[in-house]
């Protein structure tokens, strides 16, 4: 099954990618890896807004890396031309807008993971740091960054 064919048993369909809100690029090739630049959260097309532990629950910090993943995958769909193409996803490194106290950090950033390993199986297993954070731009809930390698 290819990977679009899961996206679609998902009812996922990619985004085109996000303009940078600042001075850099969404995307950068070096030989046969990719890296793509931290994603804020999205929810209805602005700043998924939130801090776990105050004003969010994981759960909900959840489901925005998930949405956070699905605009990673489009970014990636949009520098290799083909998710096919994609030989194994290398590395995620989770933000987690969070207060001092919150330590679910790896459950929020879970909702990212799990997205990744339902699309890509093995070649989706990867190598991850989450951290909390005191804000990120926007006030976003979540932000993440993703290194994948190509065939």
């Amino acid at each position: 099954m290819s990977l679009y064919d899961k996206l679609s048993e998902l009812q996922i369909q990619l985004p085109p990618v996000a303009v940078p809100a600042a001075a850099y690029v969404p995307f950068v090739q070096t030989g046969n890896l990719v890296f793509l630049s931290g994603h804020i959260a999205k929810k209805d097309g602005k700043a998924w807004v939130g801090q776990l532990g105050r004003t969010m629950q994981t759960a909900e910090g959840k489901e925005a890396a998930r949405a956070v993943a699905i605009d990673l995958l489009g970014t990636l769909h949009a520098a290799v031309g083909d998710l096919n193409k994609i030989q194994r996803i290398v590395k995620v490194m989770s933000l987690v807008n969070s207060t001092a106290d919150f330590v679910e950090h790896h459950l929020v950033t879970n909702g990212c993971s799990e997205l990744i390993g339902q699309i890509f199986g093995e070649k989706g297993a990867h190598a991850r740091s989450a951290f909390g954070v005191a804000q990120l731009p926007m006030g976003a809930c979540v932000e993440i960054e993703l290194v994948a390698e190509l065939a």
